[in-house]
């Protein structure tokens, strides 16, 4: 039977994945007992608008491209075959059947933490799971901070945004630094986001 294993689970869409994502899950495996992060790639919800979002695999793959070498994170495409949208809960549930024998734990901003109890079946989601946040600035971390499954960490945050990098790339500037060495080399020979 394989070893059980402390995970922490890194939901985001990537669009696409940038420095500030990785650093946050280097952080995450260095300064918690988690032996590992999965960052989970979010497939496109079929409810929203999805013109900016780039296709779900070629997200994952950059977020391969991002990870390289690092065997302490890896990529995860584990919602693209579950039922859309995708809740958290519904994810961990699956998890849970799929590896019995791994614990899963979320981690978040701030920002998240915030709104939290609008999610579904939060308080399910805090009875089974811990909670790793990364304070954001600017962002009330609100009642739950003090919730015996919630960890708070002062992870080092910048505040690059997807969204600008893709702007950046439609006009035809460099993202060189803004991403992963590997991300950059590859979308420049791409025409993903242009």
């Amino acid at each position: 039977m394989p070893k059980s294993k402390k995970i922490g689970l890194f939901f985001g869409s990537f669009n696409p994945v940038h420095i500030g994502h990785m650093i946050i899950a280097n952080f995450m495996v260095e300064h918690s007992d988690l032996e590992k992060i999965w960052m989970v790639v979010s497939p496109h919800n079929p409810h929203k608008e999805k013109k900016s979002l780039a296709k779900d695999h070629d997200r994952l793959h950059l977020v391969d491209l991002a990870i390289g070498e690092n065997t302490g994170i890896k990529a995860s495409d584990i919602e693209f075959n579950l039922p859309k949208p995708s809740y958290t809960i519904d994810t961990l549930t699956y998890l849970k059947e799929k590896y019995p024998n791994h614990e899963f734990c979320l981690i978040m901003g701030g920002d998240n933490l915030g709104t939290f109890h609008k999610w579904k079946n939060y308080e399910k989601i805090l009875e089974n799971h811990k909670i790793f946040v990364y304070k954001r600035p600017g962002y009330e971390l609100g009642g739950l901070k003090e919730h015996e499954s919630v960890t708070i960490l002062e992870a080092p945050l910048l505040t690059i945004s997807a969204s600008y990098i893709r702007k950046q790339i439609k006009k035809g500037n460099s993202i060189q630094y803004l991403v992963p060495d590997s991300v950059w080399k590859y979308l420049a020979g791409s025409r993903m986001y242009r």
